[in-house]
C-alpha cells in the first residue's frame, strides 16, 4: 500500500476510475486514525496530551491499492476535490430496476384473495 500526498491521491483516484468505467470497481474506505501504535496512543492519553486524529483514505480497484492520510487543516479541501470526482465519475452506474409499488402491492393482493382457503 503506497501512502501520497493528497493531490498525487487525487490523480490516481481519477485514474483509476477512468479505467473502471467499462468493466470493475473501484472500492473507498475511510477510517478515523491517529497514524500512531495503541502504546504510543495510551501514554500520550495518560500525560494528558492531545491526539491528533486524521482520517486515513483507501482506494482500490482489486490490483492497486493506494492511500491518503487527511488532517482536519486539509479535510475541507479534500473533501470538496472528492465529491467532484465522485460527481464526475458517477456516469458509468447502471440504473436499478425498480418494480411500480401500485402494480405490485395490486397482484399481491390478487394472489393473496385466490389463495386463501375457505372457511367452513
Amino acid at each position: 500500500m503506497v501512502l501520497l500526498q493528497l493531490d498525487p491521491f487525487l490523480n490516481e483516484l481519477t485514474s483509476m476510475f477512468e479505467r473502471s468505467t467499462e468493466t470493475g470497481s473501484v472500492w473507498v474506505t475511510l477510517k478515523r486514525s491517529s497514524l500512531k501504535s495503541k502504546v504510543v496512543r495510551n501514554k500520550m492519553a495518560t500525560a494528558g496530551e492531545a491526539i491528533e486524529y486524521r482520517c486515513l483514505i483507501r482506494a482500490t480497484n482489486g490490483k492497486k491499492t493506494i492511500s491518503t492520510s487527511v488532517g482536519p487543516k486539509d479535510h475541507q479541501r479534500f473533501q470538496a476535490s472528492y465529491a467532484t470526482i465522485l460527481k464526475a465519475h458517477m456516469t458509468s452506474l447502471k440504473k436499478r430496476e425498480r418494480k411500480d409499488k401500485k402494480k405490485s402491492s395490486e397482484a399481491d393482493k390478487r394472489e393473496g384473495t385466490s389463495k386463501r382457503p375457505k372457511k367452513s
